[in-house]
């Protein structure tokens, strides 16, 4: 029997969701992890604004991959919709979606702000920069995204398939939330939006860096700053690839939503687009010299003899303690 097209599409795009999309949560999870372990381990990053949101992006990151992806996963690669069963997960799953992946990318484009803030000659900008202000940035930035998430609590619901009568679906149910969900969420939120603040501070942080040689900076900060810059920069350019596919898919997809090619398309875009959340750690390694010897830094100098420390402490005999009873003493 000959497999139509249709099923063509629909095997290919199980395939690819199943093991890409393993692939990917596996790195995204201990690629963030590992991003977590250094920054929190190191001194110099604790104190550092720019450093503080990267490792709040790699928290994020982390819930998101696990929450989305997986969820993905399953409902694509093996047709088990968990989202259609109980209305509580319905309406929590796409909360807790939509509030982790906003803020990772707010997050991601306060660390370019904050870049070209440390970077700056202007006294003025430059006292901006600085770890208090970023956590009130932070907290501000998650009650925010957590007020803009309340209408997908209440717009989201189990609803009959509009595709397939037989089928129950998680869906908004709003037709003016849809619209803004299309183009205010996926468009301006998701793409167009934080790549611009991306690209345009970026970009000023990197003139600044190749100006800092010409001002008095202290060489440790010009070395942190040029390391942060680096990394920021080049990560911005990565998301650039992986985060305008999908952008432009779902806005074609939106329009033709009845399309087998389009709908096999778009999952390649899901999947491409969760390599977001799962490459910060390697593309930091990848263009940071400095980055790979604080890694090693890290496991072999701190966590490593931290734990040899330890194992040793514990495997120590321990002197049996004098006989001080009173039958002892009297003799």
């Amino acid at each position: 029997m000959s497999t139509s097209p249709m099923s063509m599409f629909t095997i290919i795009s199980q395939q690819v969701t199943i093991y890409l999309g393993l692939f990917i949560l596996i790195i995204g999870f201990f690629g963030g992890l590992l991003n977590i372990i250094i920054f929190l381990s190191l001194q110099t990053f604790r104190q550092n604004s720019c450093a503080f949101y990267l490792t709040a992006m790699s928290f994020a990151n982390i819930i998101h991959l696990t929450i989305n992806l997986l969820s993905h996963i399953i409902i694509t690669g093996y047709e088990i919709n968990l989202t259609a069963k109980s209305i509580i997960y319905c309406k929590i799953q796409f909360f807790l979606v939509e509030l982790f992946l906003l803020t990772s990318l707010t997050c991601m484009c306060l660390a370019t702000l904050d870049q070209f803030l440390a970077t700056c000659s202007n006294p003025f900008w430059h006292r901006w920069n600085n770890i208090k202000l970023a956590r009130y940035v932070l907290i501000g930035t998650i009650l925010f995204w957590l007020l803009h998430g309340i209408p997908t609590i209440i717009y989201f619901d189990i609803i009959v398939s509009p595709s397939n009568m037989n089928q129950y679906v998680c869906l908004i149910t709003n037709t003016i939330f849809q619209q803004y969900i299309t183009y205010g969420f996926v468009f301006i939120l998701m793409g167009l939006l934080p790549l611009i603040i991306m690209v345009l501070f970026g970009s000023l942080a990197y003139y600044n860096v190749r100006n800092l040689a010409y001002r008095t900076v202290p060489l440790v900060r010009r070395e942190l700053d040029k390391q942060l810059t680096k990394m920021v920069l080049v990560q911005v350019i990565y998301n650039i690839f992986v985060l305008t596919p999908f952008v432009i898919v779902a806005l074609i997809a939106f329009n033709l939503p009845t399309i087998d090619q389009i709908s096999a398309v778009r999952v390649l875009a899901i999947d491409i687009h969760n390599f977001y959340f799962a490459s910060p750690f390697y593309i930091y390694i990848c263009v940071s010299k400095r980055f790979r010897q604080q890694f090693i830094h890290v496991f072999c100098n701190i966590h490593f003899n931290l734990y040899k420390k330890t194992n040793i402490n514990n495997n120590q005999i321990q002197p049996k303690p004098p006989n001080t009873s009173i039958n002892h003493i009297s003799k």
